[in-house]
Order: structure tokens, then C-alpha cells, then sequence
């Protein structure tokens, strides 16, 4: 198993200096999961932090092995303010994360796809008071956060019976900058156009790719990821959604030299690393 770049108390300690400091920092957690820290407030998006789906796969024929060690324990993040659960797959919306979360920040929101509230409920229990819905489109301001919901196709841009969609990404503005936490997703038509007004200064993309044979849907493979970050004018481009299961991973080198023939600015991070904005 990889080992994380940090974890448990050594990832505490950089947590507690950047917001004794004042600045704003970064973190990925592994999958597609990461933690935004600034003086404005701290959000963390589509965390997974748990072994779940490795016990629940273990004795099937699509065993969840896991590739690099866990970041941090869910119960031992605390100061959160807003989580983000993109779509109701488990690596994005994971009671044995969510709720030791939410136990342990009574104050925290849960932002979900309206589309996805019964879900959600079903999922995680009585957690009604703590939710904030938005759909495609739509903007709201969340703990002095701006949220704008995003289309995402996996596979496809799937609505509900009242047009609502089941699976998003996010643009968030927070601490002076703009971020696009993609969840997870594949190219669609709406997506570029739905993201260009925004010209984020981070852009956090999936790498995995579609490859029906793994028989769990698709994602942007690496040089998509990279196009798409370069056509919406994305400051820097962040590559996840990979290194956490064996059998639905890809290496991040086709994103990188992607990357480097676009001119797009990128930075590939470790399990448990994070930079400085």
C-alpha cells in the first residue's frame, strides 16, 4: 500500500498552522476528496475517509482493494463549516464518513443535488436540518461560501421526475478565489459553456477515465481533464480520482503531459498534501 505523503497528527499539525497563519490551503484527501482552509471559513469536498466499500466488495468479484493509506479519521476533522456530496455514489456520499463528520461539526452543512434529498435521507438518517440543496444553474451563498451548481455527466446528465439533476459539480468563491470541484463527470455538451464564465483559479478534475469493462461508470481520462481545465481558463488544474482502488485507477502522466503541450498550469498532489493559495 502507498504510503499518504502525511496523515493523522502530521496532518493536523499543517491544518492548525495554516489556519493559525491565516492562509489559505489545499489539501487532497485521496479519491475525490478535498479540504479548503482560509480565514473565511473551511469546506470539504465529496470526502471518502473510510474503508466502507473494501468491506462491503471484499468477497465479490469486484473487490475495492485499497491503493494508499487513509489521510485522517473523519471524526478528527474538526472546524468544518460546509461538506459537499457531488452524487450518491458511496466514495461521495459515505455514512461512516459523513456522520462522524457531522457529529464531530455540529455546525456544518451538507450540500447535495436537490435531486438526491430522499437519498441522502434514506442514507444517512435524520440529517434533514443539516442539509443545503442546490441543482444545475442555481447559486446560493452558504456559510459566506458562493455555491453554483454544475451539470455532470456519469455517464450521462441525469435528472429526476422535476428536471432536477442527480449528479453535480460545484463552483465554489471563497477567500478571493474560485474553485470547480468537478465531482464526477464526463464531457457533455453543456459543461465547458456551463463553466467558462467562471475562469476558476483551481480546477480539481477526475483522471480515471471511462472503461466499461471495470463496470462502474466513467470519468474524464487524463488528456479530457486536462482540455477541459485549459478551455475554461482554470488557473491551475488538480488531477483525482485515482490512487484509491486498484481496479478503477490510471497514472497521472497523460494529464501531465496533456498539461504541459496545452500550457495549462497544473499540480499533482499526494494522498494528504497540500500548497498554499
Amino acid at each position: 500500500m502507498k504510503p499518504a505523503f502525511q496523515k493523522d497528527g502530521a496532518f493536523l499539525v499543517d491544518l492548525a498552522a495554516a489556519r493559525a497563519a491565516g492562509r489559505t490551503r489545499l489539501w487532497w484527501l485521496g479519491q475525490s476528496g478535498f479540504l479548503l482552509s482560509s480565514p473565511q471559513g473551511t469546506l470539504l469536498f465529496d470526502p471518502y475517509l473510510s474503508d466502507s466499500l473494501t468491506k462491503k466488495y471484499a468477497a465479490s468479484d469486484k473487490p475495492h482493494t485499497r491503493m494508499t493509506e487513509r489521510v485522517i479519521a473523519p471524526e478528527c476533522l474538526t472546524g468544518i463549516n460546509v461538506i459537499t456530496s457531488s452524487h450518491n455514489h458511496t466514495d461521495h456520499l459515505d455514512a461512516e464518513t459523513l456522520l462522524p463528520l457531522l457529529a464531530a461539526n455540529p455546525q456544518a452543512k451538507l450540500m447535495i443535488p436537490r435531486a438526491n434529498r430522499a437519498f441522502v435521507l434514506e442514507r444517512l438518517g435524520d440529517v434533514a436540518d443539516r442539509l443545503v440543496e442546490i441543482d444545475a444553474g442555481e447559486s446560493l451563498a452558504v456559510c459566506g461560501m458562493e455555491f453554483h451548481g454544475i451539470p455532470a455527466a456519469h455517464n450521462t446528465v441525469e435528472r429526476d421526475d422535476h428536471g432536477c439533476c442527480r449528479f453535480l459539480g460545484f463552483v465554489v468563491r471563497l477567500a478571493g478565489k474560485t474553485f470547480y470541484h468537478s465531482g464526477d463527470t464526463m464531457l457533455h455538451e453543456s459543461l465547458a459553456a456551463a463553466l467558462t464564465p467562471f475562469q476558476p483559479d483551481v480546477s480539481m478534475v477526475p483522471i480515471n477515465g471511462n472503461r466499461p469493462e471495470r463496470r462502474v461508470a466513467g470519468n474524464l481520462d487524463g488528456r479530457e481533464a486536462a482540455r477541459l481545465s485549459h478551455a475554461i481558463g482554470a488557473g491551475l488544474a488538480i488531477p483525482h480520482h485515482f490512487d484509491l482502488f486498484e481496479f478503477n485507477t490510471a497514472a497521472p502522466d497523460e494529464f501531465e503531459e496533456s498539461c504541459r503541450q496545452l500550457g495549462q498550469a497544473f499540480r499533482t498532489l499526494k494522498n494528504g498534501e497540500g500548497f498554499d493559495l
